[in-house]
């Protein structure tokens, strides 16, 4: 009869070294061995031990800080990067989005799967219930011979409760130490047996709403923050910094007036530079996107998934599956201004009588303003992602020692967006161009003069709240764009033990895959007909099919002698037929032993490949806005970024060692060490190049790349374009390491009650650097700059947990080496010195005092407040909320 395992058959095998390193302390695993889930190998027999490091995670480890989601906890686990979430999205398309980036190597280099399945909307794993979630696997190494392109970095594989019986209700808040960030989360489970025990349904869902960080001036040490010339040659992160040719209300920036500003009742007053630093201001009255722009993405979303099992006989197990998601919101976004590139004719129907008078004096017909359009067109975005997912699988037996599995899954990604508040390019330089009406003496557009029927409606400037309603509407519209992403995925795989040699069974595993995603894209007519003067979404459609094959072997080679205790070969390859960019094979050669009883060591080569997805080849054309240190001028510069796809990418392929053992001596249970050596080597990376990466590679003498950087007639940076591209080649190596024990208190305290859990886990990078063929950039330790791909040199984590028969509590210390703003850039002030952030939780379980079922718990991240380093705006790795306070129940039934 097939198992009782909630997952194929296919991705069921025993935990590893390294899984079991990371789970001390977990409950019944000896017990439940087949619900282990381990996503480094296709192989299932029981008792392999895979020679790629995996790491698990239980729900109560991903509990730990009582995250938003699981991409949240994932990213405090030292081998992840947080590249993209609610800190690093809130002025782009992306916002709010969760994935997960392993090495930091890209959030398309980390394969996410659901129980071994891959998933729709870009790995985002907020269309995931964490109510169901039961573990988080791990691959911290290439895996694309077991699951395809992808896995370059390695592989994330929740693994679902399929077989949880009863119900939960939860219901949580949290605010930060600012009294912002309020969150308020739901969640909801039940599970039970059907038609005698045959079958088991579950179904769980939860709800959040999240209201983020606004503006990013709240913060002090996070708004306004930038890099500016020192004079020298060189850049310094100061305070208070602010546009200087623009101002609220008009700053006037040629003629007689030049350095004025407008007051809200149309009269002029000097406008306060503070220090003047190229375009910028310093200390002056400057204004800046981070006056009103989120810090962190408000957010709403929920999150559902049903799932049935039957045992359709003894030897055929039929499951079907739900997920569905949705998460939406509506909030201040960032402001479509004029950098002194309005011209302003003398006759202009609103210019103050007085400021004209003074233009006739000095004979000026004209002068430049920019403006602060706060009051005009500053957009909001509108964002809507609704994501279904439905899978239907068999499991089945035959013989002896056979196993087959068979799936087919259906997933559909909508992404919506509307962006009101955009200035209209011909509207807006027509409404501009106001004069007097010599028949009505009224203000009126100049079209108006020859073409009546033009609609225009003039418009004010002059002075903050000049602008009417009218004219609004006029010159401004709203940027849409409306996607579905598709994916259809089947396969069909063998896993058995055909014969045996004097050292054991040999084991191997066969399948065929076949995959097809798709996105089309439609925009609304005001984008199409490009009409907005700085951003529209772009349509597109675009699809790819891909079919692969693949076989792994388990050989095992020598048992029961000195040093040789348990020596195991693993092999596996995969072919992959693209019908964008052909075939290509990825293959791993592996190895295992048992040099003494508990220590074990392993061994991976692999290479791994992966082709472009849709977002490389088909994305939309993107817009956002970045302070660039441009070397050129010596200055800083608030420049618009433009991203996009494109559909002549190369796959990339990477070769991946690995180096690793484990050891869990058998004279001290609970104690489990692993250590792990990684060297990853890509070549034909697909990428996207940072903005200040670019003007950097330009600047060092990549022509190519000089040809994705814009400069007007005088050569000031006017936009950076980060599409996708090919580069030469991305390595990383460095070292993963971990301890931790589990034991009961009365062992060393006879009498004391409850267990306690001791973990301390890190990882080391050596190097991580990227070569364009011209220039070689090594990114270890350049870690504040928010876009580019920094990694700490050193991250830790040290946890220590008690659980009573009450009472629970953990202390949790994350650390981050010291390292530099950016490396890329001549910063005076560049150091970051090292950061410990410590975690608190505490749990109550009222069973004791007649609540059955019922915990109550508390979280606190960030416990001793301490403040981000200065201009870390959007970063992975430093805490920009701050102390941050949640509390919970939960009940069982």
């Amino acid at each position: 009869m097939i198992g009782s395992s909630p997952v194929p058959a296919a991705i069921v095998l025993l935990a590893s070294g390294a899984a079991m390193a990371q789970t001390a302390g977990t409950t019944d695993q000896a017990d439940q061995v087949e619900e282990i889930v381990v996503t480094a190998s296709r192989i299932d027999r029981a008792g392999f031990q895979a020679p790629t490091p995996t790491v698990q995670l239980t729900a109560e480890d991903l509990a730990v800080g009582a995250r938003p989601n699981i991409a949240a906890a994932l990213n405090d686990m030292p081998q992840f990067r947080a590249t993209s979430g609610p800190q690093t999205t809130g002025t782009n398309t992306g916002a709010g989005a969760a994935p997960v980036d392993l090495r930091g190597l890209g959030i398309n280099r980390t394969l996410v799967l659901v129980d071994g399945r891959r998933v729709s909307s870009e790995n985002d794993l907020n269309s995931i219930p964490t109510v169901l979630v039961k573990n988080a696997d791990i691959v911290t190494g290439g895996a694309s011979a077991a699951w395809g392109s992808g896995a370059v970095a390695g592989v994330v594989n929740i693994g679902i409760d399929r077989y949880f019986t009863g119900g939960k209700l939860g219901a949580e808040y949290g605010i930060s130490s600012f009294d912002d960030a309020e969150q308020v989360r739901a969640e909801a489970a039940w599970g039970t047996d059907f038609l005698d025990g045959r079958g088991h349904f579950v179904i769980g869902g939860e709800y959040l709403d999240n209201d983020g960080v606004v503006p990013k001036d709240s913060r002090p040490n996070i708004g306004s923050w930038a890099q500016v010339s020192n004079g020298a040659g060189g850049f310094i992160t100061v305070p208070n910094v602010g546009f200087a040719n623009a101002a609220v209300g008009g700053l006037i920036l040629s003629g007689v007036n030049a350095g004025r500003v407008f007051n809200p009742d149309g009269t002029l007053r000097a406008f306060n530079y503070g220090t003047l630093v190229g375009t910028n201001t310093v200390g002056g009255e400057g204004p800046s996107n981070d006056d009103l722009s989120p810090l962190v993405t408000p957010q709403r979303r929920y999150s559902t998934m049903a799932s049935a099992v039957y045992e359709l006989s003894d030897s055929l197990r039929l499951t079907a599956d739900v997920r569905h998601s949705r998460m939406w919101n509506n909030y201040i976004w960032f402001g479509d201004h004029n950098r002194g590139n309005l011209t302003i004719n003398i006759n202009n129907a609103f210019l103050p009588a007085a400021v004209r008078a003074q233009m006739q004096a000095a004979g000026q017909t004209s002068f430049t303003m920019g403006r602060f359009n706060s009051d005009l067109s500053y957009s909001t975005i509108d964002f809507e992602r609704v994501n279904t997912q439905a899978t239907l699988a068999l499991d089945g037996e035959f013989g002896d020692d056979w196993r087959w599995g068979a799936y087919y899954s259906h997933g559909e990604y909508e992404n919506n967006i509307d962006t009101p508040g955009f200035l209209l390019r011909t509207q807006y330089a027509q409404a501009v161009d106001s004069v007097i009406s010599p028949i009505t003496g009224q203000a009126v557009c100049r079209v108006t003069l020859t073409n009546a029927n033009s609609g225009c409606v003039p418009i004010n400037l002059f002075g903050e709240g000049a602008p009417s309603a009218e004219a609004i509407a006029y010159v401004t519209g709203t940027p849409q764009q409306r996607a579905t992403t598709k994916l259809d995925v089947a396969g069909i795989d063998l896993r058995g033990e055909p014969f045996s040699l004097p050292a054991g069974d040999v084991s191997i595993a066969v399948g065929l895959e076949a995959r097809k995603e798709q996105v089309v894209q439609t925009v609304g007519a005001l984008d199409a007909a490009q009409a907005f003067q700085t951003f529209s979404f772009s349509a597109l459609a675009g699809e790819f099919t891909v079919k692969e094959a693949f076989a792994e072997v388990l050989v095992p080679i020598v048992r029961d002698l000195p040093v040789l205790n348990d020596l195991q070969f693993n092999a596996a390859a995969r072919i992959s037929d693209y019908d964008t960019t052909g075939s290509i094979w990825s293959w791993k050669l592996g190895a295992t032993n048992e040099f003494f009883p508990g220590f074990r060591g392993r061994v991976t080569q692999s290479r791994d490949i992966r082709s472009a997805n849709l977002s490389e080849l088909f994305t939309t054309t993107t817009t956002g806005y970045n302070n660039i240190n441009d070397p050129v001028k010596g200055q800083t510069v608030y420049t618009l970024n433009n991203g996009g796809g494109n559909p002549d990418l190369r796959p990339e392929t990477a070769d991946t060692l690995t180096l690793g053992v484990t050891y869990a001596p058998p004279s001290m249970p609970g104690l489990n060490m692993s250590l792990d050596y990684y060297n990853i080597s890509i070549e034909d990376v697909i990428t996207t190049i940072a903005p200040q990466d670019l003007v950097t590679r330009c600047f060092n003498g990549n022509l190519d790349l000089c040809s994705r950087i814009d400069r007007d007639s005088a050569g000031n940076l006017i936009r950076t374009r980060s599409t996708y591209v090919n580069l030469s080649q991305y390595e990383t190596d460095g070292i993963d390491a971990e301890v931790s024990y589990a034991a009961p208190m009365d062992l060393y305290f006879p009498g004391a009650s409850g267990n306690v859990n001791l973990r301390l886990v890190g990882t080391w990078v050596n190097s991580l650097t990227t070569n364009d063929g011209v220039s070689e950039i090594e990114y270890v330790e350049s870690q504040g700059y928010s876009f580019g791909l920094g990694v700490p040199k050193l991250r830790g984590n040290a946890s220590a947990a008690w659980q009573g028969d009450v009472f629970g509590v953990d202390l949790r210390a994350r650390y981050i080496s010291g390292g530099v703003y950016n490396k890329t850039v001549n910063i005076v002030n560049n150091d970051i010195k090292p950061f410990v952030y410590v975690d608190l939780g505490v749990t109550a379980d009222l069973a004791s005092f007649g609540a059955e079922g019922v915990e109550l718990y508390g979280n606190v991240t960030n416990l001793f407040d301490k403040d981000p380093p200065v201009g870390s705006l959007y970063s992975p790795y430093y805490d920009v909320i701050g102390r941050y306070l949640t509390v919970g129940a939960r009940y069982r039934f």
